[in-house]
């Protein structure tokens, strides 16, 4: 289903403003103004399609500062599609409304930045020295980055430390199944967690080939256009999408396509909507996450005792758009000894929400804080999350309280845990 199958004015119609989701929503609790709650933002939509409001300064903040964390949609009774109606207001917005200058820009410089793997990996050296170099310490300690422009200063703040394994990390295009091969899976490798957590592409390739998985890698893939259908830029988004499926070839003969990164995985599965075409369809049906696919069949490979307390966070993207909420949990609770505790409001978002954190810091960081606080409410050895944006928001949060707990994807604990 998708906007041009339902009308604007059907979908703005399925909101009865029951206020069911004014809870679910972050920037509701932050402020609690109407119109920075879904039924709120529902209305500014109505308005601007019924020509009743102009596209506003003001009306433009109220869908910027929304997450696009889709924990209304689960929360509403009447199923009302407010991820396709933020989608489809977003890119209005790209088409029609003029942003001031600096906004503009800043916008233009992260979308030439973080789609692009290759450059970020560029970027990934420089960011190496400035950690080893003891610079990134001295920048902390001295307070410098609070006169830096804010999405400057939360940029600088969410860059990881790196290692030089990290740097020179490249997956291999094949890796072979041990033992009795069950089938053969394609992963996508993503952007950010290509260059700045490769050990988690890698822990997937170990544990699909563990379970009885040929892994194939297709060379020189790009980006998959999430970062960009989340803010509007659907057009981008699309070209992103085509290049991708044009690297995968015929998936018919594939187990799955597997994806490791939440936001990632909602828009791979978005592409029969996005793309449209038979070819679209066969693709986004094949796509599992990690997690999903692992839950779905007969567990192979053994597993070693951890005895960790680990607290797994819901990416917004995963559990609200994917649905994708057990399989994660299940996989974890099949490691001997490992205690599996649960975060309090974890249906909350972290904040991250793909570049939420960069454009709307003070914003995210509201929001990142009420989380990591009840994350530390657990007292846990690990906290797993199973897309790279909310680990980079959470341990920059983590780290500027000065509150060490060690961060990880679910499958890199599993990966720890193969005997």
């Amino acid at each position: 289903m998708s906007v041009e199958q339902r009308s604007a004015s059907e979908l703005i119609s399925d909101c009865v403003h029951c206020g069911f989701c004014l809870p679910a929503c972050p920037t509701y609790r932050s402020w609690g103004v109407e119109m920075d709650s879904p039924r709120g933002r529902i209305d500014l939509m109505k308005g601007l399609h019924e020509g009743a409001i102009d596209l506003t300064d003001t009306v433009v903040a109220h869908f910027d500062q929304c997450l696009g964390c889709m924990a209304c949609v689960p929360a509403c009774p009447s199923g009302v599609r407010y991820d396709l109606l933020i989608e489809s207001t977003r890119a209005k917005v790209e088409a029609a409304y003029r942003r001031p200058p600096g906004d503009a820009a800043e916008r233009e410089l992260i979308f030439a930045l973080f789609p692009y793997p290759e450059r970020l990996r560029a970027l990934a050296w420089p960011l190496y020295f400035y950690a080893k170099s003891g610079l990134r310490d001295w920048v902390d300690r001295s307070g410098v980055l609070k006169f830096l422009p804010p999405r400057l200063a939360e940029l600088a703040k969410l860059a990881p430390d790196l290692s030089l394994e990290q740097l020179r990390d490249r997956l291999p295009a094949f890796t072979p199944a041990l033992g009795a091969k069950r089938g053969t899976v394609a992963m996508v490798a993503g952007c950010v967690q290509r260059v700045f957590f490769p050990g988690v592409n890698a822990a997937t390739i170990r544990v699909l080939a563990a379970e009885g998985y040929d892994v194939v890698v297709p060379a020189s893939q790009g980006c998959c256009g999430a970062l960009s259908l989340h803010v509007g830029r659907d057009d981008e988004a699309r070209q992103f999408g085509s290049a991708l499926i044009d690297r995968f070839g015929d998936v018919d003969a594939l187990a799955a396509v597997i994806i490791n990164s939440a936001g990632c995985g909602s828009t791979l599965k978005q592409y029969a909507e996005l793309l449209e075409g038979e070819r679209a369809e066969r693709f986004a049906a094949k796509v599992k996450d990690i997690s999903e696919f692992l839950a779905g069949v007969a567990q192979q490979a053994a597993r070693r005792p951890l005895p960790l307390r680990v607290a797994y966070h819901d990416p917004c993207h995963l559990g609200n758009a994917q649905r994708v909420r057990e399989q994660p949990r299940s996989l974890l609770r099949s490691i001997p000894e490992l205690e599996l505790v649960e975060i309090p409001e974890g249906d909350q978002c972290c904040g991250s929400a793909g570049v939420y954190n960069i454009l709307e810091p003070k914003s995210a960081a509201e929001i990142g804080a009420r989380k990591v606080a009840n994350l530390l409410s657990t007292a846990p050895d690990v906290v797993a999350s199973a897309n790279p944006g909310c680990t980079l928001q959470m341990s920059s949060i983590l780290a500027e309280s000065g509150k060490a707990v060690l961060s990880a994807h679910p499958i890199e604990i599993l990966d720890a845990a193969l005997a």
